[in-house]
């Protein structure tokens, strides 16, 4: 299993693809230039068989409609952010004066309980990790030792929780009872920013020790 990092849009948000030997790929958080992420996966041969949100905020679902368009693939996103997709004022596109309303199509499946999923070739664990939004997940490929821990944590900080629905204390919950728990090796595939491990951010992070 491979994993490509692709920064996007005004606040770098980070897009991964998530391949298999075969070419199948996952998108996760596609948050804007679909012509250059299209780009990217057409040029690397990738076939993309769904999209993964780990929430629904703006900047992780800009490029949502037209790569799910053009690969005709669904999207999955936490029931809790549903509605989120099509509401400026939910998803936050509405207060950020850099960028226009975003909205996107509904999702064609949604996330609720934890586990393990399978997808084509694809088969990983969802935690619900809610704090920086009500409806925030990560996905965790054991196996491969890396997770996809969307706004949760990053090298070095956590998510902000000064947005509608967000709450500290539950996302120092989520962080510690469903990402710190794993392997210390596991690769830490952030929305922002560079990848990190679980074992750094447990020896390091200000937010989680006190430092």
């Amino acid at each position: 299993m491979k994993w490509k990092q692709i920064p996007l849009g005004p606040l770098q948000t980070n897009c991964y693809l998530v391949s298999d030997e075969d070419g199948s790929c996952l998108v996760v958080d596609p948050g804007a230039e679909p012509e250059k992420l299209i780009s990217i996966i057409d040029r690397q041969g990738l076939k993309p068989v769904c999209i993964l949100l780990t929430h629904a905020h703006f900047d992780h679902i800009g490029a949502v409609d037209m790569v799910r368009e053009k690969y005709d693939i669904p999207v999955h996103v936490h029931f809790k952010e549903a509605d989120w997709l099509d509401d400026p004022a939910l998803n936050g596109s509405k207060y950020f004066m850099m960028q226009d309303a975003v909205k996107a199509k509904p999702a064609e499946n949604l996330l609720g309980e934890e586990g393990e999923m399978t997808i084509d070739s694809f088969t990983f664990s969802v935690f619900y990790t809610p704090g920086h939004s009500p409806g925030s997940v990560s996905f965790y490929f054991p196996e491969d030792q890396f997770v996809l821990a969307g706004d949760a944590l990053f090298k070095g900080s956590i998510g902000r929780t000064d947005l509608p629905g967000g709450n500290h204390s539950q996302l120092i919950s989520s962080i510690h009872e469903k990402l710190l728990v794993l392997p210390e090796g596991t690769a830490v595939l952030p929305g922002h920013g560079p990848v990190t491990s679980i074992g750094d951010e447990m020896d390091t992070n200000p937010f989680l020790n006190g430092f």
